[in-house]
């Protein structure tokens, strides 16, 4: 289907009024003193995460609104801004009682319950470093993680307790204290030998504590990504990481204090603590936690039913639910919807058109990495879209297309449309501080003031910026440069394709040749003939020389749990090469 190249937006015809209207003017006038004298702080110009999301609304008129609602398949849970400073209050007075000292790092275990929310931002308001895990890892990662971390805390559920912490118990020698979540079946016996009950605990503590005045620089967050081979690296972020949060809740997603919010990223990811936890409560407002895995019938319904107006989601989940058919999601209607997001890779333009023609709404992409901890570069609610594009950095955050030079250094392209490493410059609030214990590593991503993300890309004559692929992703064939993601996109464009995973698979004449995994829709069989009509289809939108050579039919592709193919993986498997670290792998280990 032809479609235009450009989604206008009419800022008039928006349901709300923008919180950013001029791109140019906001960026021109912005300054991080601005952002700064809209929050509280504490005083000796301390700044504490969970104090400016949590405690400041429960104090002041927002402390009955809602601030997390809880969704399960039989239960729905609401917590005012009031309860959780009250809750949050305990677990760091639970911590204190147990003699956990500020710096301290606190890990969470768990599926998206209120207990570990209520840890997170405890830990925080107890000037601990706190780092979520994702519930699906096995003992392996986690020991891993707990260890390098030097984890003092662990809370987790008794379930999860038993089949993947106690397994590595005795590998944990930084680990003083398990705290349970006790199952509700058998919740009244004892706990497990060295471990203790949290509900038992918080009953017993107080709900009145000074949150620590923790300075903008100290660290508070520790998140780990992992690479394609090795020990995963973890990335520390620290409490003045707020006010990229709250600047990008503001304009990246378009947050107003009446909105109901709606992330459905797990906090084991970077994704699922930024703005799943921290950007929302510090807008003050209602975010809908989802405890179910996904479901596309369910998620329709709790766009409906919970009344969201902002939702930020994945390109596998817009995916997921493409593949399950407009009809679905025509059963349902949601008129308070009135802004989508995606992150977690780039968003195919087929994507974006579909949420046009089918949620009513256009899907807008954005931009950024665990390093980066917030949203860099998006596509905004007043301006137009590119689909297929990342969009325009936010204010106060500069980018640039760079290329080395002779002796190493690396300086900014100014001409449009050329390809070349996205690059951003030191200072933003949310930069990530180092990597734990590799101080080598960490400068490896830096020359001189600019920031190297890996990732490469070019930026269009109105500034827009395009992703082109992941440096180790780009496939060199005859000479030719190719992005995986420009190939996955033309694919897609075809209706028999649901996803599309690209790798350069070795070739002796040509260096690499372009090969495609595709899972196609509900209903679709593969066969002989439909492979032809894609390889037809792609040449034809590509050309010979950027076009696949063989395409492979799957009935799904590997992902990570944050939603990202993993064509590293796909060319592991592909060549017989070792699969590296899998632990991220959604419905891995």
């Amino acid at each position: 289907m032809d479609r235009p190249s450009i989604i206008r937006k009419n800022a008039d015809a928006l349901r709300v009024a923008p919180n950013l209207l001029d791109y140019a003017a906001t960026c021109r006038d912005f300054s991080w003193d601005m952002v700064r004298a809209a929050l509280a702080g504490l005083p000796g110009g301390a700044l504490n995460i969970a104090h400016e999301a949590v405690v400041r609304h429960a104090e002041g008129a927002a402390g009955e609104r809602i601030a997390l609602r809880f969704v399960g398949r039989a239960r729905q849970r609401d917590m005012s801004y009031r309860e959780l400073a009250a809750q949050t209050a305990r677990f760091a007075n639970v911590l204190a009682a147990l003699g956990v000292r500020r710096g301290e790092r606190v890990f969470v275990l768990s599926g998206r319950i209120p207990e570990l929310y209520v840890a997170v931002l405890g830990g925080l308001r107890a000037g601990c470093v706190v780092s979520p895990l994702f519930s699906a890892f096995g003992p392996e990662p986690v020991a891993t993680r707990v260890n390098l971390g030097r984890g003092a805390v662990l809370v987790t559920t008794e379930s999860l307790y038993r089949r993947k912490v106690a397994p590595v118990r005795g590998q944990l020698a930084t680990l003083r204290h398990v705290l349970l979540v006790r199952d509700e079946e058998d919740g009244e016996g004892d706990c497990p030998p060295g471990t203790e009950d949290l509900a038992r605990l918080m009953a017993q503590a107080t709900e009145r504590f000074d949150t620590v005045a923790t300075a903008p620089d100290e660290l508070a967050l520790l998140h780990f990504t992992s690479g394609t081979t090795g020990t995963p690296k973890g990335a520390m972020h620290v409490h003045g990481a707020l006010l990229m949060h709250w600047m990008s809740g503001r304009y990246a997603l378009d947050l107003h204090a009446d909105d109901v919010f709606w992330c459905t990223a797990d906090p084991g990811w970077v994704t699922g603590t930024s703005y799943g936890i921290v950007a929302p409560l510090l807008h003050g407002v209602t975010s809908i936690i989802d405890e179910e895995d996904f479901d596309a019938e369910r998620w329709y319904r709790i766009l409906q039913a919970q009344q969201v107006s902002v939702w930020y989601t994945a390109p596998t989940a817009v995916r997921m639910l493409m593949k399950a058919g407009a009809e679905l999601a025509r059963r349902f209607a949601f008129p308070q919807l009135r802004f989508v997001a995606s992150v977690g890779e780039p968003l195919n333009p087929e994507a974006v058109w579909w949420g046009q023609e089918v949620l009513g709404l256009p899907i807008h992409d954005n931009w950024w990495q665990t390093e980066t901890g917030g949203i860099m570069i998006a596509n905004l609610p007043a301006l137009d879209i590119k689909p297929g594009s990342m969009g325009l950095p936010l204010p106060g955050v500069e980018a640039a297309i760079v290329r080395r030079t002779a002796d190493g250094a690396v300086e900014p392209v100014a001409a449009p449309d050329v390809e070349g490493e996205l690059a951003l410059r030191r200072g933003w609030p949310s930069m990530l501080r180092g990597y734990l214990d590799n101080e080598a590593r960490y400068r490896q991503c830096f020359s001189g003031d600019w920031y190297l993300t890996g990732d490469l890309a070019r930026r269009d004559a109105d500034g827009y910026f395009w992703f082109v692929g992941r440096s180790d992703d780009v496939i060199k064939s005859a000479g030719h440069l190719i992005g995986p993601f420009e190939v996955e996109s033309v694919l897609m464009e075809h209706p028999a394709v649901a996803e599309a995973g690209v790798i350069g698979k070795p070739d002796p004449m040509l260096g690499e040749v372009v090969k495609a995994f595709v899972s196609l829709r509900q209903g679709v069989e593969p066969g002989e003939a439909l492979r032809a009509e894609l390889l037809a289809h792609a040449r034809r939108r590509l050309g010979a020389a950027v076009a696949p050579k063989e395409i492979d039919f799957a009935a799904t592709l590997p992902r990570t749990r944050s939603g990202k193919i993993m064509r590293r993986l796909l060319k592991a498997r592909e060549l017989g090469l070792p699969e590296g670290d899998l632990s991220t792998l959604e419905g891995g280990a």
